[in-house]
């Protein structure tokens, strides 16, 4: 704690239980102090499997984690939580949640217990103005978003909270809500969308799912996709459902979509992004992930 800090902790005593512990009234003037700006991630998650698999994406996952700034905690956006409202997790221990069936036991068996974050979900409702935010205890980390986070940090040493997508809002909605987000990234937090750009599992080529193919439609997709996102054209992002029949054969739902808008919601001017596992994989599937990072 520093001298300013300690002051103004003084000044409160007064106002503060007897029963409060200097430890509580230090963790009081602490929690979601500001720190330098941390980057922003769009993590394209693919097949679960991901969770258990050696590869080359789950490789870069894991060097990007030893690259960024250690984060205090992690909000993550993923395609697999979609509700009525909005919602952040805030419960102490998040349980991992199995949401798929069919795979090996093993993927079962994964366990990522990192701890939540009350303090975290409280602050995000409160810096929400668009809507109001609703404090969930019953969900947890669902795979989109530990799938992706066990391997930046093996060591469930990070807590996490998530953050829910309405499905009743249009894309703008979910652009602006995200811009509402930018103050965490001042405060050691790590915000994370999970999903993909290019997702259509009614046409994936599953004997090819482990090897580099995409459709012609899926790279037309992707390329525009991409050609936006490094120019800053969010606009045409944003309104994806008019840009022609290949960007409706790659979201033909928009929940995997989504947290990409979340990630690009939170570019600031002359920030960097970089692409990284740039492959498409089954034909109709692109791992496609970003990261935007200060100059």
């Amino acid at each position: 704690m520093n001298r300013k800090q300690f002051l103004k902790s003084i000044a409160l005593l007064p106002l503060i239980p007897y029963s409060m512990t200097l430890k509580d009234l230090n963790k009081m003037t602490s929690t979601m102090s500001n720190t330098g700006k941390m980057p922003v991630l769009f993590l394209g998650h693919g097949s679960p499997m991901n969770a258990i698999e050696e590869n080359e994406f789950v490789s870069a996952f894991r060097k990007l984690g030893q690259e960024i700034i250690r984060p205090n905690a992690i909000l993550c956006i993923s395609a697999h939580w979609e509700t009525k409202g909005t919602f952040v997790t805030a419960m102490q221990n998040p349980p991992t949640i199995h949401d798929f069936g069919g795979f090996p036991q093993a993927l079962f068996d994964v366990q990522y217990p990192a701890k939540g974050s009350p303090e975290l979900a409280e602050e995000t409702k409160s810096i929400i103005t668009k809507t109001e935010v609703g404090l969930d205890d019953k969900w947890g980390l669902d795979h989109g978003a530990w799938s992706v986070i066990k391997h930046l940090y093996p060591n469930a040493d990070i807590p996490v909270i998530q953050m829910s997508i309405d499905y009743s809002k249009p894309a703008r909605y979910h652009y602006e809500l995200a811009q509402e987000l930018n103050s965490l990234r001042h405060k050691g937090v790590l915000i994370i969308g999970s999903g993909n750009m290019v997702h259509n599992l009614r046409r994936v080529s599953w004997n090819k799912l482990n090897e580099e193919f995409a459709f012609d439609w899926a790279i037309e997709a992707n390329e525009k996709m991409k050609s936006h996102i490094l120019s800053g054209d969010h606009q045409k992002l944003i309104d994806f459902k008019s840009q022609g029949k290949a960007f409706d054969l790659a979201i033909p739902t928009p929940e995997h979509y989504l947290p990409l808008l979340y990630t690009l919601a939170l570019k600031e001017e002359n920030e960097k992004v970089t692409l990284f596992n740039d492959k498409s994989v089954g034909g109709s599937l692109s791992m496609t992930s970003l990261k935007i990072e200060p100059n």
